[in-house]
Formats: C-alpha cells, structure tokens, sequence
C-alpha cells in the first residue's frame, strides 16, 4: 500500500474491536457459499439495471439506511479513477443482458437545471455509457424546454439536453431513435403521460419512482432478503438490518397522525434497547423518522424519546412536512437509528461509505464526509463533501470476487450489503411486473 493510500484510507473507531470484526470473519468464511447464493437469486430476481445504497458503520452493526434506483453521483465515483473501468465493464454487462439488442441509449435525467452537481453526475453517466460502447442522448421531460440546452461542466466540456418527443408509442430526440430509455428521474411528481405505455423497454421501471415506491416497502423486502442470507452465514439478522415501522396519514402542520407516531417510536425504542443490552452496546438508541419516499435528504429527523415526537416545534414540523419537489410528506418511515463511526481525515470528520452497482455488480463508491454533523445525525446535508474509497488491492473488481486474506475485509463486506439491498430492488421489481 502507498503512503497516499495510508492517507485517503478513512480511520474506523472500531477498527480493532467489537462484533463487526466476527460478523467480517463469517462474511469471508462463508463466501463461496455467499456468492453461489447471490448467483442463484439473481437468475431468480434479476437486478435493476444500476443503484445505490447509503450504509452506515457503527462497528456493531453495518446496514443500509438508504436504497436509490435513480442514483446521482456517478462524478463522486471518479475519485478513484479505477472505478471508471468497472463501471463500464459492469454497465455494459447488464445492459447486453437487459437489452441485447440495445445501442442508442435515451438518458433521462431529473429536471435540476441550476444543479451543477447533479450535471456533472449526468457528464459522468454518459462517460460510463459511451465508454461501453453506446450511442447516447440526453433527453429532458421539461415542458418549457423547446430547443436544446447546454450544461457547461467543470472540465469544460458540456451536457447536452434535448427536449422529448413522443410519437405513439415511441420516444425520439430530434430524428434519434432509442433501443432503451434509461431513466435517472425518481420520478417524484408522479410518472408523466409521456412515459406511458411506450413500445421501448424503459428502465428502471417508471413505476418504481418514487411518487408510487416507499422506503418502508422496500425495506420490508430487504428483511426478507436477509433473513434468508443470516442463515446461510449463521448471524443474527439484526446485524445487517435496521429495525423499522411505517405510518401513514400523516399531516406534520395539523399535528394528524402524531398518535402513530408515538406508538411505533415507542415499540421500536423498545425492541431497540432489547438488542442493545443483548450485545451490551454502551451508545442511547435513537430512531429516525423521514418521508417515505423522496431523496436528498429531505424530510429527515431523529428523536430518542416519544416526548420528541409530541412536542414537535413549528420549525420542526415545517421541515417534516414537504420533501422533493415541494411534495407533501403523508407517510413516513420509522427507522432505527444506526450510528456510523467512522471518521474522515485529521479532523475525524464523520463519514459513511455510499456504494454503487451496475446490476448485480459492484463497481465502487465513496465516502460521504460531514465535518460538522455527529455519529448520530444526517450526513447527507449541506456542508458534506466526498472522499473515494481506496483499496489496497483490487478487491472491488466485480467479475472477480476478493480472495480471503487478500484485501481489506470491511470493503468487501460493503459490496455484500449492498448487494442484498439491490436484491431487495430486484424482488421489488419483479414484483411490480406482476401486478395488474
């Protein structure tokens, strides 16, 4: 390992102790068995086409607390240049399975057009796609969007976008005719008539944005997926798994559905504080309470007492009650709160690792770093910033799976989680397909 790799390598608080180091010896002990169960289950459950998944470190526990089927933040990918490769690798992989006859590719972003962030995600996308060989186009659903529009990038060069055109069942952009639509919308206010009933494959499914799909849904999916992979490596499921409730009717501003609120926070603080003096974890369990659908990190709050819940201030309860787009939060998720103790650099900023996937494959990440936000709180706000994760071997490499001894173990451990998480995706899908 270079003495770089020593530096960008983010410290663990726990890195020498506790439960995680048994739960990363039965990962590697088991992970022949490990990975002949993921084959199986993805020829039973496909994977969506790419995703990513928040994950948290507390050295007790590692789960995800995040899943994303419409991810951004391909760019914070590039800070480790031996991601790109994979990516591409990977994205060329479950795009020839998806779509084997696919060549001209539509991406459909979000309508962010002041979000230079998000733009540089979308420069970084069409790098991984043309780079494995597609033709692609970027084509925007703004309705006020006639002409095309260039987005400058930090390099210097530009994005492209093109205004949608819809001709029965088919989409185009300016004679440019797509073997797939790939979306990079969650969709969130609502799946438009334009996407309707098209001819082209689209992917990922339009119904799986995030004005129909909840977090609660999918991680009632991904207890399921990981009861059934504890017992292939013999852990408590609670280890890689947060504990979680659902409320609906909500109305923050008119204080309806506080009743559901205290209920659940209290039956969860207890199960909560069960698992806690079962392991002797010495930390307050704490829960967070966000919208059950929607992304950056919107409508989120922490609370360790049911007395937070029913004495919501007005600030409070104004940050509750609208996520993305300005849409009304009517559902929330109740999750256990996992700590993440991990730090970032000589400050010991707090980090958690991101990890992305093209299909079943993971292709790397990074970490997202919040110098002025605690072990217990939302890292995903403003002030956050974004370091690669660094390997000291190629462990990461996702058509070759880490041989023991070879590699850092946490990173590999990573890929699992994440990767049970995208089955989670993958069953949620096929699920969808089969509804009327």
């Amino acid at each position: 390992m270079s003495q770089t790799e020593i530096v960008q390598t983010p410290h663990l608080a726990t890195v020498l102790t506790g439960p995680l180091q048994l739960l990363e010896k039965q990962v590697l002990d088991k992970q022949a068995d490990i990975e002949a169960w993921f084959q199986t289950q993805w020829r039973l459950s496909p994977a969506p086409i790419y995703g990513s998944v928040d994950l948290r470190n507390s050295g007790f526990k590692l789960a995800p607390v995040d899943m994303n089927l419409f991810p951004a933040g391909f760019n914070n990918i590039q800070l480790n240049p031996a991601f790109v490769k994979f990516s591409i690798d990977a994205a060329k992989h479950v795009i020839q399975q998806l779509s084997p006859q696919a060549k001209n590719i539509l991406l459909i972003p979000e309508n962010h057009t002041r979000n230079l962030f998000y733009w540089e995600s979308v420069g970084a996308l069409v790098v991984v796609l043309t780079g494995a060989g597609f033709v692609v186009r970027v084509g925007s659903l703004l309705p006020d969007l006639l002409e095309p529009r260039e987005h400058p990038l930090a390099d210097g060069s530009h994005i492209k976008i093109e205004p949608v055109r819809r001709e029965h069942d088919k989409l185009h952009v300016d004679g440019f005719s797509p073997d797939l639509i790939l979306l990079n919308n969650d969709l969130s206010d609502g799946i438009p008539e334009i996407l309707q009933g098209l001819q082209q494959p689209i992917t990922p499914p339009a119904e799986l944005g995030w004005s129909q799909r909840l977090k609660s849904e999918h991680f009632q999916y991904y207890a399921n997926v990981v009861d059934e992979f504890a017992k292939i490596i013999q852990i408590d499921p609670w280890l890689i798994a947060p504990l979680f409730r659902q409320c609906g009717d909500i109305d923050f501003m008119r204080r309806e559905g506080e009743e559901c609120l205290a209920s659940h926070v209290d039956a969860l603080l207890t199960a909560m504080k069960q698992k806690y003096a079962e392991y002797n974890i010495p930390q307050q369990p704490y829960i967070v309470i966000k919208a059950d659908a929607g992304t950056y990190g919107m409508a989120i709050m922490m609370v360790r007492s049911v007395d937070e819940v029913l004495s919501l201030n007005r600030k409070q309860r104004t940050h509750m009650s609208k996520s993305k787009g300005g849409q009304p939060v009517r559902s929330v998720i109740i999750q256990e709160g996992v700590y993440t103790f991990e730090t970032w650099g000589a400050d010991n900023a707090v980090a958690e690792p991101v990890v992305y996937l093209w299909g079943e494959r993971v292709i790397g990440g990074f970490y997202r770093v919040h110098k002025d936000r605690g072990v217990d709180e939302n890292l995903n706000s403003p002030g956050m910033h974004f370091e690669p994760l660094v390997f000291s071997k190629n462990c990461h490499e996702p058509s070759k799976p880490p041989v023991m001894g070879e590699c850092q173990n946490r990173f590999y451990a990573y890929g699992v989680i994440a990767r049970l998480s995208m089955l989670a995706a993958a069953r949620e899908i096929l699920d969808q397909k089969g509804r009327p």
